[in-house]
């Protein structure tokens, strides 16, 4: 038997080798390919390095950039609140003139004997009050006897039988004034309409 399994091995051994030899021959030639492959990834290396820096750079600008935005918006709510906290300063110096002639007018009328001067001061302070919200673009609603009633300007306060059957639906009387800033209602005139 082991004269059978020996000579089953030379039979088998002479086309066998060629074949080996073949496949050694391509390892072989498999190997130098991926030797000369080798020169191939140091000419990546540099790139993937330089790829590397400039995503760093790009990273950090990023961050940069991000940093710079959040201290903006920041700023910019410093800056609303300050806005809004001392926004009223402008117009409320404006009226401390107003607030004096007030002090002085209250000081004379204990003191006057003339009831009719002391009405012209306060129709003065009265003026200069008005002129004063003109300027600022305050100006009063327009509710006078006989103007269509209109929703957007004036409030409702009391219907009453219209005196005549022109005066339905509009304003009879107004009962308190009311205000636009730059024609923007900021207070509705209230007013009696007829029906």
């Amino acid at each position: 038997m082991k004269q059978n399994n020996q000579q089953g091995k030379k039979e088998t051994t002479g086309p066998e080798v060629e074949l080996e030899d073949k496949n050694a021959t391509n390892k072989q030639s498999n190997q130098e390919k991926a030797t000369e492959e080798i020169p191939d990834t140091d000419k990546v290396s540099p790139d993937l390095e330089e790829a590397k820096k400039k995503c760093a750079e790009l990273n950090d600008s990023y961050l940069r950039l991000m940093a710079e935005y959040d201290n903006y918006r920041k700023r910019t709510l410093r800056e609303k609140a300050e806005l809004i906290k001392n926004g009223g300063e402008k117009a409320l110096t404006g009226l401390l003139p107003v607030v004096d002639d007030f002090e002085r007018a209250l000081k004379n009328i204990s003191s006057t004997q003339d009831v009719k001067a002391c009405a012209e001061g306060v129709e003065l302070i009265y003026s200069k009050f008005l002129t004063y919200l003109s300027q600022q673009g305050v100006k009063p609603i327009d509710a006078s006897a006989g103007k269509d009633f209109d929703t957007e300007e004036f409030e409702a306060i009391a219907t009453v039988p219209a005196p005549s059957e022109d005066m339905k639906g509009k304003v009879l009387d107004c009962v308190q004034t009311g205000y636009t800033l730059n024609d923007k209602v900021i207070r509705h005139a209230k007013v009696v309409v007829g029906e």
